[in-house]
């Protein structure tokens, strides 16, 4: 396993860890009841995956 031989500059691991992005998550739109939801996922709103009846809405 590699180990590094120097310490990394603080700059070094600043510009190095300001890469470390947290990405918002994708939402579309449901084409039921045009709700925001997650994509691949049941929609919470109206209960459906894929044009069908899945789960009992909330």
């Amino acid at each position: 396993m590699a180990v590094p031989k120097r310490r990394m500059s603080r700059s070094n691991t600043r510009s190095r860890r300001s890469n470390w992005k947290a990405a918002a998550p994708a939402l579309v739109d449901c084409p039921q009841c045009h709700s925001p939801k997650l994509a691949h996922v049941a929609c919470p709103t109206c209960g459906t995956y894929r044009r069908r009846q899945v789960i009992e809405p909330a």
